[in-house]
């Protein structure tokens, strides 16, 4: 990670040298440094060196699965991920964010926006900041964030992804509040719209699932329409 003196790195990995220039050109006139990359291998082989600050990838890779990559770099490496791509269909956008993207721009672009978007992610803060705990217990569950697994009282474990378990702790470091779509958006730092919204949809759906909520009634995760979600249960971070 780029030290206190040191301006913001930013990775750029495109096929499109026009698109490298581009955004190059910008962010370095944005006051970020930046290296970019033309295949995922080099773009991988440069994170065994340097943790950038954001990395922004394109999807449509020549050498790789470029949904595959950014699951990767958000699950393994706790990166910050901006997917820019041509791919414009609501479903592309709802997969990136779902698979641990924090936001989604579209091509053709606007440089200036995608300064904007890299400066909302910084402010978000770090995704690899230490947490107090990885290790809560709620309602006969226990969430391990540090193996992505949730425990039933029997001991039977489901896997949750990355995203879902963002989401997760937002709901467990403030059971009994109503967070509203706009917190989750400021919190997660993802980018406001249908996209952010959808994702969340799906991301709380599932966990409900994985938590056997009665889709119906739910008695954890409860939506308040038109305001938000509340998580309803007692937590006790271990």
């Amino acid at each position: 990670m780029t030290s206190p003196t040191m301006p913001p790195l930013v990775t750029i990995l495109d096929d499109e040298p026009e698109i490298r220039q581009i955004l190059t050109d910008t962010l370095e006139d944005a006051g970020f440094r930046t290296q970019s990359f033309a295949r995922a291998r080099e773009f991988e082989a440069a994170l065994n060196r340097v943790t950038p600050d954001v990395c922004l990838v394109d999807l449509s890779l020549p050498d790789t699965d470029g949904l595959a990559l950014v699951h990767r770099l958000a699950l393994e490496q706790g990166a910050a991920v901006i997917i820019i791509s041509g791919r414009a269909q609501v479903q592309d956008r709802v997969t990136g964010l779902e698979l641990g993207a924090d936001d989604y721009i579209t091509k053709p672009f606007d440089p200036a926006e995608v300064v904007a978007r890299v400066r909302a992610r910084l402010r978000a803060g770090p995704r690899t900041a230490a947490p107090a705990s990885n290790t809560a217990r709620f309602a006969g569950w226990t969430a391990h964030f540090d193996r992505y697994v949730l425990e039933d009282s029997e001991g039977t474990e489901t896997p949750f992804s990355h995203a879902e378990g963002e989401v997760l702790r937002l709901f467990l470091d403030s059971p009994k509040r109503l967070i509203s779509r706009a917190q989750m958006q400021e919190m997660l730092g993802g980018a406001a719209g249908d996209s952010f919204d959808r994702a969340m949809d799906v991301r709380i759906s599932r966990l409900r699932t994985k938590l056997r909520e009665d889709p119906k009634n739910p008695r954890l995760i409860k939506t308040i329409y038109g305001a938000g979600y509340i998580f309803l249960g007692d937590v006790d971070w271990a």
